[in-house]
């Protein structure tokens, strides 16, 4: 008997997305156990599942918003349901309905500076490449080796600026034939497209994809795994190929190349956070670590929750844009555990875990307790680059 629901659409959606696997859900509770919304309220994926597969979602609730895409429930489900791209398509009906919680309600201003300046914050376009003023970075040619590709944190964000410039010092002083395109890139488009904006998100990528193809790109450095993700894995659909690698992974190469050697000790106890989208996402793992552990004087401690089973900052699925109740943040047990493993640095490789762990910080009182520190920081340091 075909099903009659307002939101048929969502069924028809979620089955094109996840195909018969997610007839093969059987309620076994198994994405609830391991999702890190529990551990801070009562939340159930499996009952988001289940209504979503019968076309009853509550697309005006908060529930349908906190997934952050994570990647833990389909990682662990023993019957490979794609709970992302199920918790997707339901949002999709939201967008396309306009109907959002108020928690929601600053995706809509997003949208709009996306649209209109290509970055969320809705900054003037023509600012995109004014963190690099004063340096000696290049615009993107034909025939240079890498596009820095300078997400929208690192080209906006005051504290993420910080992190540009240390990565542009050290592309130079590395030898890195690279140039970065400025007020010709967009925001990659993957969180916008986690909140269910799939018209947007295409937006941006066709325009990213043609100014890349116009300029002779054909290799990409990044420094947010949202951008690694997104390249190498969602603009395919889009018949295209390019060569992208996270910045700690050119790190990892160029020392094991031999071509980074570090100056000077950091004598510190320091504790890595497994970015979502560059860990369980991609299966970057090692790399990070490798680099860490080559500096001297630092010891690499790891926290309760590492690697594949490393909890979530909180900020991904377009969480970073909507609002989060102070109790209710990943980004507090992290800081607490890297607290308690005895780490007084706390490294990561995602301007979205940055930003939060930046916050918590300060809202848990913990400034002189512990720093947070993107890994470009630390090569940066260790190279003796510091001014």
């Amino acid at each position: 008997m075909e099903i009659v629901s307002p939101f048929k659409e969502v069924i028809d959606e979620i089955n094109e997305a996840g195909g018969e696997r997610t007839k093969y859900c059987y309620q076994c509770g198994k994405c609830d156990t391991v999702c890190p919304w529990n551990r801070v309220r009562i939340f159930s994926m499996r009952k988001l599942i289940r209504e979503a597969n019968f076309g009853l979602s509550e697309i005006e609730k908060d529930d349908v918003w906190l997934c952050t895409t994570c990647g833990k429930c389909p990682q662990r489900c023993p019957r490979d349901v794609r709970q992302i791209e199920d918790t997707v398509s339901v949002r999709k009906i939201a967008v396309k309905y306009n109907v959002f919680p108020s928690s929601v309600k600053p995706i809509k201003t997003v949208a709009s500076g996306l649209s209109n300046e290509g970055n969320p914050f809705g900054e003037e376009r023509a600012k995109r490449a004014a963190w690099a003023e004063g340096l000696n970075v290049k615009r993107f040619e034909e025939g240079m080796d890498y596009l820095f590709f300078t997400d929208c944190y690192l080209c906006y964000d005051p504290r993420m600026k910080k992190v540009a410039k240390k990565t542009a010092e050290l592309l130079n002083k590395l030898g890195i034939n690279y140039g970065i395109l400025g007020e010709k890139e967009n925001c990659c488009g993957e969180s916008i497209r986690k909140t269910g904006n799939e018209e947007l998100f295409k937006k941006l990528a066709k325009e990213n994809i043609k100014n890349f193809i116009d300029s002779g790109v054909e290799k990409i450095i990044v420094s947010s795994p949202h951008c690694l993700h997104t390249f190498k894995n969602e603009y395919s659909q889009f018949k295209v190929n390019f060569d992208v690698v996270h910045i700690v992974e050119l790190f990892h190469s160029l020392l094991k190349e031999g071509k980074i050697s570090f100056s000077k000790n950091i004598d510190k106890k320091v504790a890595y956070h497994d970015p979502c989208y560059l860990g369980r996402q991609n299966g970057i793992y090692d790399e990070p670590r490798e680099v860490i552990k080559a500096i001297p004087g630092i010891t690499l401690v790891e926290m309760e929750e590492e690697r594949e089973d490393a909890l979530c900052c909180g900020m991904g699925g377009g969480r970073v844009w909507m609002e989060t109740h102070k109790k209710e943040r990943f980004s507090n047990i992290r800081i607490e555990q890297a607290i308690k493993a005895g780490a007084e640095i706390l490294v990561t490789a995602c301007p979205y875990c940055i930003t939060n762990f930046e916050d918590t910080r300060v809202v848990l009182g913990l400034e002189d307790k512990i720093e947070v520190k993107d890994i470009t920081e630390l090569v940066f340091e260790a190279m003796g680059l510091e001014h």
